[in-house]
Parts: C-alpha cells; structure tokens; sequence
C-alpha cells in the first residue's frame, strides 16, 4: 500500500545541506531526536491548555512539518555521518510514539469529539509502531509498511488541524476522520506483520 513515507527520499535530498551544516556544528542525531521528542510534548501541552481557542490546533501543521524534518534529520546524521548507535535506537522509537501520543491526545479535549475514539487511534498507532518494530526480531526489516504510517497520521492531523482553525470542521467530521483512521491503522498494522513475515521468509529460502 502507498504512504508519504515513500517521498521521503526527495524530502532527505532537500535537507541534506543543512545536515551537512549541523554536522559541522558538532550536532548530534540523538540531539535531534530529543528535540523532536520534547518539542511534541510541548505543543501538544500547549494546544491542550488553551483547546477552547480554535486558532491553537494551527501549531499541529506547522510543528508536523517541523517534526518531519527533524526526523529525517536524525536519520540522515546517523546513517550518513556514522552517528548510528544502540542509544540512538531506542530514543528513536520512543521518542516517536512519545510525540504520537502528545499530538493525539489533545483532540479528545475538543467539545463532541468522543474520547474513546481518540484513545483508539493513540493505542492502535502505537501498536502499529510495535509492529514494525518488531521485524528485526522474526529476521525481517525494521517494516514502515502503510497505509498510515507515521507521516501518513501527520499528514491527516494536520489537515484536520487547519480545519479546525477557521470553524470548517467539527465534531462530526473529526470523528468520522479518527474512525478512518483507527480502521487504517488497523490495516497497517496487519500489513506490517504480513510484509515481515514475507520478508523473513524470503530470506530464510535464499540462505
């Protein structure tokens, strides 16, 4: 299934003389990671603190982009300047779902948009993550297999987001689009099993 984690690429090539600046600076990926972490948490405390003001929810777009950036900033200095590292693994798997959840959550705050359904979503966007995570240890690839993936869920916040900040989307229709994306992550998260288990499986009758 398609996903924006395939134009990734072409973002990473637009990004890679600022990396290449940060790394002169003495930058490191876990640095980066840690920012990206730490400044979701942040916004998403910061739009849960003011969610009755609707104007808050255009940080979600603006901070996705910034955060997209900064996670393939992360990945471009430990893969392409050596910073790769045990630390570093784990920080950026936890850092992901950290940010996931923080960004989530707030929308459950807003008036007629049912908790549970957004409790969903933040649970089962974890599990997909858990999913992918664990294709190493069948012998597959770390999977980021979609339909909604990590900048897939991104994309659809933030556009729901900047529908929220002029009145052109309510309660209904966010819950509609959380159910849609609660059966999405469904998918994806069979999907991800599937695929690595195709993976391993491939190469387990080449060896």
């Amino acid at each position: 299934m398609p996903s924006i984690y395939q134009i990734k690429p072409a973002f990473q090539n637009l990004l890679r003389p600022l990396v290449q600046r940060l790394f002169d600076n003495g930058t490191t990926a876990n640095q980066i990671t840690l920012i990206a972490g730490i400044g979701s948490i942040l916004v998403g405390a910061v739009i849960a603190g003011f969610v009755h003001h609707p104007w808050i929810f255009a940080l979600v777009p603006i901070w996705m982009i910034v955060r997209m950036a900064l996670n393939a900033i992360d990945g471009m200095l430990a893969r392409e300047f050596n910073q790769q590292s045990r630390l570093g693994a784990y920080l950026n798997e936890l850092c992901d779902i950290t940010a996931d959840c923080a960004l989530i959550l707030p929308f459950a705050l807003l008036p007629g948009v049912s908790l549970w359904l957004v409790l969903l979503v933040a649970l089962l966007a974890l599990f997909s993550e858990y999913s992918g995570v664990l294709g190493p240890m069948v012998g597959a690839s770390r999977r980021y297999d979609g339909p909604m993936g990590k900048s897939d869920r991104a994309f659809v916040l933030g556009v729901v987001a900047a529908g929220i900040v002029p009145g052109w989307i309510g309660a209904f229709w966010i819950n509609t689009v959380f159910a849609i994306i609660a059966m999405l992550l469904v998918y994806t998260l069979i999907n991800r099993v599937r695929q690595g288990l195709r993976e391993a499986q491939i190469d387990s009758s080449s060896a």
